[in-house]
């Protein structure tokens, strides 16, 4: 065969050497990528995995059996609304604007009693939030006993050191630095009331079957915003808490079940004398509005 020489089996041996170290240099390099991949989805800081589901929708997955739908129709009444003249309208929405623009997050919390009608009344008011399919996906949590808002404290601190000196990275932790918090909450023990906000990611009947719950954490996410207008209402005092990575372990404290995912934690309570905020102002409304 014309083409063969002395030369081929050194070239064909030199090929086969080329082609092994592109293998498994291309290897190599998909490993990588897949483990970079999958430490910098264990890292991401925002994303709290107990409140990972997939139960926003039922996707078909689950046993039908298993699951329930609501059949009977609803009956529709007749809607009476409240009726203000625009100088009323114009003077309440000033009012409650007033009222809410005063309002602020308050890391210092008297051990002052509340009444417990209070919370009761504020509770309910949270309660009125429209839900997905009225599902009223919402369990509203509220300890006052102190062993248990201690536990709830030392849970929240020990994964709030972890989240401050890992988890959250250099640029979310300075940019908390203006605001002068850390991972000590002492307000978790001197407030008379945590309230926490679980949503339910389905619903449990009397039967064993589950009920899905539609868009539960943006139904959830609107009564918080109600209850904190209604905290503000009554002139007592919170701070938004999102215990990350908290969730599990005070599910089970508090002997929560498993259909619930811890969404908020909100100490009330009424602000200590002296408390002090931080000096912030709020965006202009032509920079939160767009007409069209």
């Amino acid at each position: 065969m014309a083409w063969f020489s002395p030369l081929t089996p050194i070239f064909v041996a030199v090929l086969c050497v080329v082609i092994a170290v592109l293998l498994k240099g291309f290897k190599t390099e998909k490993r990588e990528k897949k483990a970079q991949t999958a430490v910098t989805s264990k890292s991401r800081p925002w994303v709290d995995e107990d409140l990972k589901d997939e139960t926003e929708l039922d996707t078909g997955d689950q046993a039908h059996e298993d699951w329930v739908t609501e059949e009977d129709d609803v009956l529709h009444i007749p809607f009476s609304p409240m009726r203000l003249t625009e100088e009323e309208m114009l003077h309440r929405s000033q009012q409650f604007f007033q009222l809410m623009n005063s309002r602020r997050s308050v890391r210092f919390i008297s051990s002052k009693p509340v009444p417990r009608e209070i919370i009761d009344n504020v509770i309910r008011t949270a309660g009125t939030a429209p839900s997905g399919a009225h599902t009223e996906p919402w369990s509203f949590v509220v300890v006052s006993d102190p062993e248990t808002k201690h536990g709830i404290r030392e849970i929240i601190e020990e994964e709030e050191e972890i989240n401050y000196r890992q988890r959250m990275g250099e640029k979310w932790v300075n940019d908390l630095k203006r605001l002068r918090t850390n991972w000590v909450k002492e307000y978790l023990d001197s407030a008379p009331y945590l309230i926490l906000i679980f949503k339910q990611v389905y619903g449990l009947i009397s039967s064993g079957q589950k009920k899905t719950h539609y868009y539960n954490e943006i139904s959830v996410a609107i009564s918080c915003g109600i209850l904190l207008a209604a905290l503000q209402n009554v002139g007592l005092v919170t701070v938004t808490t999102t215990p990350l990575n908290c969730g599990p372990r005070i599910r089970i404290l508090l002997e929560r079940p498993t259909n619930e995912k811890l969404l908020l934690l909100l100490p009330v309570g009424y602000p200590e004398e002296g408390a002090t905020v931080p000096g912030l102002s709020r965006k202009k409304l032509e920079d939160i509005m767009v007409t069209v």
